[in-house]
């Protein structure tokens, strides 16, 4: 059968995958982002499993390989089926032209990519056959294209996946679908990071050069083509080895089973990865985690969150004291990890301002962010629930009315907003906030005249902080307190600012430069702010969104959830160092706390200044859900099952005990059941609350 044959372009190409795959496997075991070592067997495991999962999932991938291999053929030009042939073809492509399809009702540019695909066909079909001595060539042509985007598709495939590996630590994952349906800002962040010209050239070159010898290597199958015949042969034969490989690619994945988290991405296709990253961006929880009755899980939180009663988390909040309606300003950071910071061991001096600013404030040493993404952070400190299983809320459907730090401040009074120097668009933040009750101030509101400098990612920190102001002022005039959320977007990728503000240019493209830009910013916005007549009856709130990196030997690394967290208000609250374990969540009830506010409660997250909190942090990716409670990690995870880790202090003697970040997280032979449940529990309720609208506002 030729398409099996050593000339074969499925054989050659299926080659190719399988190198490029080997070769990446290779540079990703040795990537300084790859902290573990391997034994023999993990190492072999690595690569056998890896290279079956890569046949199976190039043999399911090239199907629109095959359909092209299938429909080579020279009998098809001769008459009159050519010409019945060309005939339709210039009709189909009059009728896409001037008529009213199905694309146009779609609208956008489909129309315009139908009739430029359906065009194409038909001009190359009608060379094929009017000149019949050009056949071989203008097919040859032709045949090298279609060779060259294949190939191109698999560098491009490698390389994407070195630099995501390089970004994130993991294979593809939801992220990787997020990019996808934010395009041009994610190719702008690309054009804006790396240097993409001699880069695309480079792997332009790369493919060409892969081209070249795949074409050379199967000149004799474009020589004589196969026979109908073979070509039955061959498609029943690709067909079985189709419906083998769809049985063996899921088979493969369950065997990404070792402990050591990095073995299992490296063992894993990316290809696949993605497919399921695609098809699993929300996970039902009683399908795929570990369970209890609703009741005994309801029972449970009710132990742990005193006050709430039945199959809900309501409760009443009560003061001993009179409410204080005090304007309060979040400022969530984006990336800024509890690392970057002088108190935790950092020796670079890259956070000046909030190394000072944090002695002066209510500073909580012990904090964990709930995930890595934006959309965990802003869950967690306005929804204050335990990160959902897959998706977030903010960029789920069912993301409006929900009973929210908003909703509070909205009873008491307050005018509510959400600033962000970037589109609100991306990561859904304006159709969460906006359906949430909050008036959104992006980059959309901005005049040209407010914008000194912006990258892909938005205006810069200084620029949102100066509309910032003249946001509050207004707000100042209207006598009502406010609540301002403002998000922050220079400490991102590509780490690009205005020049001539810190020691570290804005071309380097650093993340040390963006962190310690982030922190200028920051004491510019305090140093207007102290000008402000309404700066003494604010509270300020500042916090990481999440950690600059989520990648780590285990499932949820400890020091890489561990952020920044207090509340300044000089004129209200006395510095001091809170080293309570407690998690994001918690952060805005603690707040609500201070500023003796009484209201019932839907609120997972708890004051931690309560004499019944229980002192426990929430940690989570978008499948393995974890709770930190008596120095164990517990993980509930797909498909239910459940881990514990012994988490070992290893203390670094330069730092001061209420800020050492590291830990060995030691497997657990023996469970302890009590955590087990009390995990489930917090994550199954909440589950339970948001999938049967019991988490609304009202």
């Amino acid at each position: 059968m030729h398409f099996f044959r050593k000339s074969s372009p499925f054989i050659n190409l299926l080659v190719l995958f399988v190198i490029a795959n080997i070769v990446l496997r290779i540079v990703l075991l040795f990537h300084p982002i790859t902290q573990s070592s391997f034994s023999i067997l993990e190492i072999g495991k690595i690569f056998t499993f890896g290279f079956l999962s890569d046949v199976c999932v190039f043999t399911v991938a090239s199907a629109l390989l095959w359909l092209y291999l299938l429909f080579l053929s020279d009998s098809k030009y001769e008459k009159p089926w050519g010409y019945t042939i060309f005939a339709g073809l210039v009709a189909l492509m009059l009728y896409v032209t001037f008529g009213n399809t199905i694309l146009n009702e779609y609208g956008g540019s489909l129309p315009e990519i139908g009739i430029t695909f359906i065009t194409l066909k038909t001009v190359l079909f009608g060379l094929l056959l009017f000149l019949p001595r050009y056949r071989k060539q203008i097919r040859l042509v032709l045949y090298t294209i279609t060779v060259f985007i294949f190939v191109l598709v698999i560098i491009q495939n490698a390389i994407s996946e070195f630099f995501f590996w390089n970004e994130f630590g993991v294979r593809y994952n939801f992220i990787a679908v997020d990019y996808l349906v934010y395009t041009n800002t994610v190719i702008g962040n690309i054009m804006e990071s790396y240097p993409v010209v001699p880069l695309f050239t480079g792997v332009g070159l790369v493919a060409g050069f892969f081209t070249f010898i795949v074409v050379r290597r199967t000149k004799p199958f474009l020589a004589k083509l196969p026979s109908f015949a073979d070509k039955i042969k061959s498609l029943t034969a690709y067909v079985v080895l189709m419906l083998v490989a769809l049985w063996a690619i899921p088979f493969l994945a369950k065997q990404e089973n070792s402990s050591n988290v990095f073995t299992n991405e490296l063992q894993a296709d990316g290809l696949y990865k993605f497919y399921i990253a695609f098809m699993n961006n929300e996970l039902e929880f009683h399908k795929f985690y570990k369970t209890m009755p609703d009741a005994e899980a309801f029972a449970l939180l009710q132990k742990q969150t005193p006050g709430t009663t039945g199959e809900t988390s309501m409760r009443k909040i009560v003061s001993d004291s009179v409410e204080n309606r005090k304007n309060v300003v979040l400022i969530t950071i984006e990336s800024y990890s509890a690392e970057f910071m002088k108190a935790y061991g950092n020796e670079s001096n890259v956070t000046p301002f909030l190394d000072s600013l944090a002695t002066q404030s209510l500073q909580f040493t012990n904090l964990y962010a709930v995930g890595n993404r934006t959309v965990r952070g802003l869950e967690a400190v306005t929804l204050c629930l335990p990160p959902s299983a897959a998706e977030s809320v903010v960029k789920r459907k069912d993301n409006k009315n929900k009973f929210s730090t908003g909703s509070i401040f909205k009873q008491k009074g307050y005018t509510i907003k959400y600033l962000y120097g970037g589109d609100a668009f991306f990561d859904n933040m304006g159709d969460f906030f906006g359906g949430n009750g909050y008036d959104i101030v992006d980059k959309k509101t901005f005049s040209p005249q407010e914008i000194t400098f912006s990258n892909i990612w938005g205006v810069c920190d200084e620029d949102m902080y100066r509309k910032a102001i003249k946001v509050m002022n207004a707000e100042a005039q209207q006598n009502k307190p406010f609540f301002n959320h403002i998000m922050t977007v220079s400490n991102h990728r590509p780490f690009t600012y205005p020049e001539g503000k810190i020691d570290i240019s804005g071309k380097a493209k650093s993340r040390m430069g963006g962190v310690k830009y982030t922190d200028y910013a920051l004491r510019q916005f305090f140093a207007m702010a102290q000008k402000q007549p309404w700066f003494h009856n604010t509270v300020f709130v500042i916090l990481a969104d999440h950690c600059a990196s989520s990648s780590g030997k285990t499932e949820l690394p400890m020091d890489k959830y561990r952020i920044p967290a207090f509340i300044f208000a000089p004129k209200m609250i006395q510095p001091k160092e809170v080293n309570t374990l407690m998690s994001q969540i918690d952060v805005m009830p603690t707040l609500f706390g201070l500023l003796h506010f009484n209201y019932d409660s839907k609120f997972y997250g708890q004051d931690i200044f309560q004499p019944g909190y229980q002192p426990r942090a929430f940690v989570a990716t978008y499948q393995d859900l974890g709770l930190i409670k008596d120095n164990i990690l517990t993980i509930i995870s797909p498909v239910k099952k459940a881990k514990q880790f012994q988490l070992i202090p290893q203390p670094n003697p330069k730092v001061q005990p209420n800020f050492q970040l590291y830990f060995e997280e030691k497997p657990m032979t023996t469970l302890r059941e009590d955590l087990v449940n009390q995990t489930i529990a917090y994550y199954q309720t909440s589950a339970y609350l948001l999938k049967n609208k019991i988490y609304q506002k009202e």
